[in-house]
């Protein structure tokens, strides 16, 4: 999956002319089976997926959220904090709709249940760095 990120209108990511447009080359030359374009300042995301030779668009699923079948993921904007800014962001979710963590919230998610499971034992009486 190739992802383009643009601050633009996307004109260049969507030109189609032979042997220069971006959309052309990615659909004819790297053919990435999923090409996705996020306008980061309207925020939007369109994505099309390779077939018989050109790049069809996909429609959103009823979340808003585009499926990318093969990788069992579905891609979209997600409106919150990360790395202390508040912003639409792209972001994947898995197939039911759950958001998939970065590394970076996976390690907090982590640090917050030993964190827990610290107390909880100080709690029944036992010291975890004895």
């Amino acid at each position: 999956m190739v992802l383009e990120f643009t601050y633009g209108d996307g004109a260049e990511e969507r030109d189609k002319t032979p042997f220069k447009g971006k959309f052309w080359i990615y659909e004819q030359v790297i053919r990435p089976p999923f090409y996705g374009i996020y306008e980061l300042n309207q925020p939007s995301v369109e994505v099309y997926t390779l077939a018989t030779g050109k790049y069809q668009p996909i429609a959103a699923n009823e979340r808003g959220h585009y499926l990318i079948n093969p990788l069992g993921v579905e891609l979209g904007i997600w409106q919150g904090q990360y790395q202390n800014m508040e912003l639409p962001w792209l972001r994947w979710w898995d197939l039911q709709g759950n958001l998939l963590l970065t590394g970076e919230e996976r390690a907090e998610q982590e640090r917050q249940r030993n964190e827990r499971l610290i107390a909880q034992l100080r709690s029944l009486g036992v010291e975890p760095d004895a």
